[in-house]
C-alpha cells in the first residue's frame, strides 16, 4: 500500500515555479533573437537581390 507523500511546502512550491519560469523566459528571448536574426537575414538577401535585378535590367536597356 502507498504510503502518504509529506506536503510541499507554499515556499518550496513558489520557488519551482519562479525557477521554471525564469528558465522559460530566458528560452523565450533567445527563440525570439534568432527569429529576428533570421529575418533580418532575409531581408538582407531580398535587397540584394532586388539590387541585383534592378543593376540587370538598367545594363541591358543600355544595350539596347
Amino acid at each position: 500500500m502507498a504510503a502518504p507523500k509529506k506536503k510541499t511546502s507554499k515556499t518550496r512550491k513558489n520557488l519551482r515555479k519562479a525557477q521554471w519560469k525564469a528558465q522559460a523566459s530566458v528560452q523565450a528571448k533567445k527563440a525570439f533573437a534568432t527569429a529576428k536574426m533570421v529575418l533580418k537575414s532575409l531581408a538582407r538577401t531580398q535587397k540584394m537581390s532586388s539590387t541585383e535585378n534592378s543593376d540587370v535590367n538598367e545594363s541591358s536597356t543600355e544595350l539596347n
